[in-house]
């Protein structure tokens, strides 16, 4: 059952009873005619009706000079007139009783200031007849199993599919459609979303995903427009249907300014990872690889799990497609001796049973049907990939023909390479009308039959969710943002107040202002001891020599404290030098960098990687949102050296990977807690053998100025 709640605003969209069409024309090349022409052809089976202040008549239909004129039933309105008289339209309609509207026209806030103002009208107007708006500036929706087309698409319209299009731009679904229809699947929704005046992506999603005829949902994004809402739905929604996402302007600029390592390596992009991760969204990064792994999961039944077995008549391609398994993290399966028997006695003594399979060019439509029903019986086979390039002695045709019977019958996926262009064309067509998903070459293949693994996991695995840490102090915690302003570094002591009382330790240091009182704190301390600059404006203390380690009596201290302060004014006279930070040495451990930055649009993401002072070059980083889920946890160590290192390498013994992982978890809570915090970084944590713990070295944390007001 789909855990979803569907806006009961929202039904007028979907399941209209009436529909009035403002700004229909008798004139063809309007798209005032288009839209007339596609609600009749398309056979919705509730009222239409056309307005047009000229009145007369249109496909036979009356066109009434204004809304008011418009007999029920009527709960959907299509508005194709020219921005400036938008507003007034609303009012009518609201009077009217309609309270869902399509706004098709363009000229609104992509224009300008004029054009923002129309919009704020718009909205304004919405709220006073508790209205919704779709658009504007989009070209409608459609349904190809209502069926209705609101769209001003040219015909002919997409087939019937089970394969649903959510989409920011308008231009891109005239091309999806008429590429979907070429491709040999239908569509079963369109929406086309515009400037999202009112409804948004997030809203339309439970709605899409109710329908009984939609087994995938593809997406093209833009951006979202509430971060957070956005994954609480999404992730509802795929644990029973797919959902896959193209998001669009990956590399935009204009990211906001940032003093940390952990700012400087979280792309613009970054966020959208994370939160398509933990909502359970699958990413494409073309426009081919939506449609093509949409295919797969709307026609083929789920794997159980990652062994695939390849059945050929040519090498060369099934040596590309092990090699596309292997890089894709699919496993080649080890097929049963009884397998292997059976496939000896059908084949050739030539031909190769082991996987991958190669039933030799002379392979015949029969022995491609014994042989993938073997390979299907076998248990050690969760799914097949079957290669089918023109075979030299029969028909590609005639084998999709043989083959068909068993791929609809069976419990596993079966995908089709098949090969070639002019002599495939009946194959192809075979395998369209039975919903086999058949691709060109191997590697379009594998990357669809892995797409197809990752959701039957995603599916299989327990929901998961933030741990929350009963053991914090967030009152402590709050005690050292107290004197901070709404943009500003914390002090070191409010560093230090920060992280303890969130269970990160730091060693034990102090702030010293002569070399005097810096030898002083050092015997305090114990020996050894660092010394680390304090001063406004210097980000990469290492840079500057602003950092000594292993002091081991008073007067290396009271040296290096001298050294290291005429160094720096040297390099910058104009330092803002607050004093030096004595700090109790730490024994030797793997250096990781923990840290945490935050989105605009999905809050705080945490990172961790490779530490040191080669963090930014060696780039071995991975994020997840915050708070973290053990699933977060896990995936920020298994993509990263760091992570996977600290079980043991070489001369590496292995680390207190547990004390890290709870790091993680303690400071993913920090972060969710207070999103005052625009940064906060740790570099180096400091991660000891086995049983030992870790050491936050080097931290600092900053308020930001934008969400500093987020206390208020």
């Amino acid at each position: 059952m789909l855990m979803t709640t569907i806006d009961p605003s929202l039904l007028p969209f979907f399941q209209p009873q009436g529909i009035v069409l403002v700004g229909a024309s008798a004139d063809p090349t309007k798209l005032g005619f288009g839209v007339a022409r596609n609600l009749l052809q398309s056979d919705y089976k509730g009222a239409i009706h056309f307005v047009n202040p000229k009145g007369g008549m249109l496909l036979s239909r009356p066109l009434h000079p204004h809304i008011a004129d418009v007999p029920p039933p009527v709960d959907l309105a299509f508005l194709l007139i020219p921005a400036p008289f938008v507003p007034q339209a609303l009012v009518e309609c609201g009077q009217k009783g309609i309270r869902a509207v399509i706004i098709a026209a363009g000229g609104f806030r992509e224009t300008g200031e004029t054009g923002q103002s129309l919009e704020d009208a718009c909205l304004h107007i919405a709220h006073q007849y508790n209205m919704r708006l779709m658009g504007p500036n989009c070209i409608g929706l459609l349904d190809t199993h209502l069926p209705l087309d609101a769209t001003f698409l040219p015909p002919p319209g997409p087939t019937p599919g089970a394969v649903a299009f959510i989409s920011h731009s308008g231009a891109i679904c005239a091309a999806v459609v008429d590429w979907a229809r070429g491709q040999g699947f239908g569509l079963s929704r369109l929406v086309s979303l515009g400037n999202q005046l009112d409804v948004c992506e997030t809203d339309v999603l439970p709605a899409i995903a109710a329908d009984p005829y939609t087994r995938v949902i593809t997406m093209y994004l833009e951006g979202v427009t509430d971060g957070r809402r956005f994954m609480q739905v999404a992730q509802a929604v795929t644990r029973y249907k797919p959902v896959l996402a193209l998001k669009v302007g990956r590399f935009a600029s204009g990211r906001q300014a940032v003093a940390s390592h952990t700012g400087a390596l979280a792309g613009a992009d970054t966020a959208f990872d994370a939160a398509f991760r933990r909502a359970g969204i699958i990413r494409a990064h073309t426009n081919e690889e939506l449609f093509d792994w949409a295919r797969a999961l709307a026609w083929s039944p789920l794997p159980r799990g990652p062994r695939v077995a390849v059945l050929t008549n040519a090498g060369g391609p099934g040596v590309t497609a092990v090699d596309a398994i292997e890089s894709s993290g699919l496993q080649l399966a080890t097929l049963q001796p009884e397998t292997e028997t059976q496939l000896r006695a059908a084949l050739p003594p030539a031909a190769s049973v082991h996987n991958p399979v190669d039933m030799l060019a002379g392979a015949s439509p029969e022995q491609y049907a014994d042989c993938l029903r073997l390979l299907l019986a076998d248990e050690g086979v969760d799914s097949v990939l079957l290669i089918l390039p023109p075979p030299p002695m029969y028909s590609a045709g005639g084998v999709a023909k043989a083959i068909i019977p068993t791929i609809y019958a069976a419990q596993k996926p079966v995908l089709v390479t098949l090969m070639g262009e002019r002599l495939i064309q009946e194959a192809m067509e075979h395998f369209r009308a039975a919903r086999v998903p058949e691709y060109r070459f191997p590697e379009r293949t594998v990357a669809a039959l892995a797409i197809l693994t990752r959701y039957a996991a995603y599916v299989q695995q327990a929901t998961t969710f933030p741990v929350v840490l009963s053991d914090v102090q967030p009152e402590r915690a709050r005690q050292s943002l107290v004197q901070v302003g709404e943009e500003d570094w914390l002090s070191p002591t409010a560093v230090t107040e920060l992280l303890t009382a969130y269970n990160i330790p730091v060693p034990a240091s102090h702030l010293a202002q002569t070399s005097a009182e810096a030898a002083a704190l050092a015997r305090q301390i114990g020996f050894p001891v660092a010394l680390k600059l304090v001063a406004a404006g210097i980000t990469h203390k290492s840079d500057v020599g602003g950092v000594r380690l292993g002091l081991v009596d008073e007067t290396a201290v009271q040296t290096a404290f001298a050294d290291m302060l005429a160094r720096v004014r040297q390099i910058d006279s104009d330092a803002a030098i607050e004093g030096v930070l004595v700090q109790q040495m730490i024994p030797v451990g793997q250096e990781v960098i923990i840290g945490v930055t935050r989105d605009p649009q999905f809050g705080p993401l945490v990172m961790f990687g490779s530490g040191g002072v080669e963090v930014e070059g060696l780039a071995d980083v991975a994020f997840a949102l915050a708070p973290l889920t053990e699933a977060d946890v896990n995936y920020l160590l298994t993509q990263t050296w760091a992570g996977r290192k600290l079980a043991g390498f070489r001369h590496l013994p292995p680390a207190d990977e547990t004390a890290v992982r709870h790091t993680l978890l303690c400071l993913g809570q920090l972060a969710a807690d207070f999103p005052e915090l625009a940064e906060i970084e740790v570099n180096p944590l400091l991660v000891l053998p086995e049983g030992q713990g870790v050491w936050a070295v080097d931290a600092r944390a900053r308020v930001g100025n934008e969400i500093g007001r987020l206390r208020d």
